[in-house]
């Protein structure tokens, strides 16, 4: 073979290379925006185009734990991003580098996750009650959400939950889905979230093909619709979801609806809309008790096969407190750490994995942040927790509860049990009310933020 003959055959296996991280980086473009920035980051980033043979992309991935994780979790990501981006029918094959000297290679196609079910649209597989983990926090929530997967059109219509981000709606309006196809899987059942209905209804006005968007969706036995409150200042998409409301509740059609807070409470919403998405059952998902989120990470430990000791369930729990999708977040972190290193689960690693994702200080005590308002407002500790009902001691109590909720994250029940078993619906109001008079009273809102951030650094106020 000549020099020429040479120069050819690198250039030939150079541009192969290249075509292979090449196509990995647009497959990462392509995904990054469709999952989490942490799972992106965490599982990911770290891996490499490597070359392409015989139909095949094979990609470098840190160990053999990486390739089983990617394969599990991100398939139908990254078959959407083959076919999206490269056109052609490859399959996907991820190496670990810690087996590349041994010549061992890991062979993952990804398996295929489709979008559309039969007469079922984006239900995914593994978001059911079975792996729905039922707190304080959720109880009431969770059981409407299977009440009405057993029932459709029967019990709770429509059945309107509420919550904070990460809270976990999606998952029990998705386990809707789920557990009604499973007893009857003739169901006609489609999920979608508000702002994908959005994007449709513009194409459909644009297309001229209304009558078959409304068609669409007045023939479904199940409507799950995702996050409403995009439907703030949105008034032809609200009249398009009033419309079909009408005629699916008409029909004895069961409709589920999700928002970050309950109907009364979206601008800008139509007042016709709102008393419909108000007239069934409205329910709360809060932020989960310490419990709970232990239990939520027991049981991430399980499905992942991973040993985590009860301390470090405790560390992790104590400390990530804002939602689930943080706990779950904070946990494949942890699960990475331990991975690429080789290293057992324990609280000095936990410890290194949250260091960027929680505060090092030690979480603050329920105590100190209730003696810190009665000391603000010139009351006793007795006084704020259980006796008093003057204009001073009802201010003051709702500015503690306020903070705890918004510091702690404690569950609504667990701030009644510190002022003398207070129900959930008055620790509500009193949190609404602190909001309120934060947007009304400048004043009040510069004594509550400066209130809240001596809390947290220990200072008296």
């Amino acid at each position: 073979m000549g020099v020429a003959d040479s120069e050819v055959q690198l250039r030939v296996g150079q541009e192969i290379l290249l075509d292979a991280v090449k196509l990995w980086t647009d497959i990462l473009d392509f995904v990054r925006p469709r999952i989490s920035r942490e799972g992106f980051e965490t599982w990911l980033a770290p891996t490499k185009g490597r070359a392409i043979r015989n139909g095949t992309l094979e990609v470098d991935v840190p160990n053999s734990f990486f390739a089983d994780w990617i394969s599990q979790r991100y398939s139908a990501e990254v078959r959407a991003a083959l076919a999206g981006v490269s056109g052609q029918e490859l399959t996907v094959s991820f190496r670990p580098r810690d087996a590349a000297d041994s010549g061992v290679l890991i062979r993952r196609t990804p398996v295929r996750r489709p979008s559309m079910k039969p007469n079922g649209y984006r239900l995914q597989a593994h978001l059911t009650f079975e792996n729905f983990v039922v707190g304080e926090s959720n109880r009431f929530a969770a059981a409407a959400a299977r009440s009405v997967a057993e029932r459709p059109g029967a019990n709770y219509n429509p059945l309107f939950i509420y919550g904070g981000v990460g809270l976990g709606k999606t998952h029990l309006v998705q386990a809707i889905g789920n557990h009604a196809l499973a007893l009857k899987p003739g169901l006609k059942v489609y999920y979608t979230a508000a702002d994908d209905l959005f994007v449709e209804l513009i194409q459909a006005i644009e297309k001229n093909t209304r009558l078959e968007f409304k068609n669409k969706y007045r023939g479904l036995d199940l409507l799950l619709l995702d996050d409403v409150h995009y439907l703030i200042g949105k008034e032809r998409l609200q009249e398009e979801v009033f419309y079909i409301f009408n005629s699916l509740h008409d029909a004895g059609s069961q409709v589920v609806f999700t928002s970050d807070r309950p109907p009364q409470d979206i601008p800008t919403l139509e007042s016709r809309l709102a008393s419909r998405l108000g007239s069934g059952l409205v329910v709360d998902v809060q932020a989960p008790e310490l419990e709970t989120r232990i239990a939520i990470l027991r049981q991430k430990a399980v499905m992942d096969r991973a040993d985590l000791p009860d301390d470090v369930a405790y560390f992790v729990a104590a400390r990530v407190r804002t939602s689930v999708r943080a706990l779950e977040g904070s946990w494949i972190r942890l699960l990475a750490l331990a991975s690429l290193d080789s290293r057992p689960i324990t609280i000095q690693l936990a410890q290194e994995a949250l260091k960027d994702l929680v505060k090092e200080d030690e979480p603050v005590d329920h105590n100190r942040i209730i003696k810190a308002c009665a000391d603000h407002f010139g009351v006793s500790l007795s006084e704020i927790t259980t006796g008093g009902r003057t204009k001073q001691l009802a201010l003051a109590r709702q500015v503690a509860m306020y903070i705890l909720r918004t510091t702690l994250s404690l569950s609504l029940k667990e701030i009644g049990s510190l002022f003398d078993d207070k129900d959930h619906t008055t620790v509500m109001h009193a949190i609404k009310k602190v909001d309120e008079l934060k947007i009304k009273d400048p004043g009040f809102a510069a004594r509550l933020e400066k209130l809240s951030k001596g809390i947290n650094r220990g200072e008296p106020r």
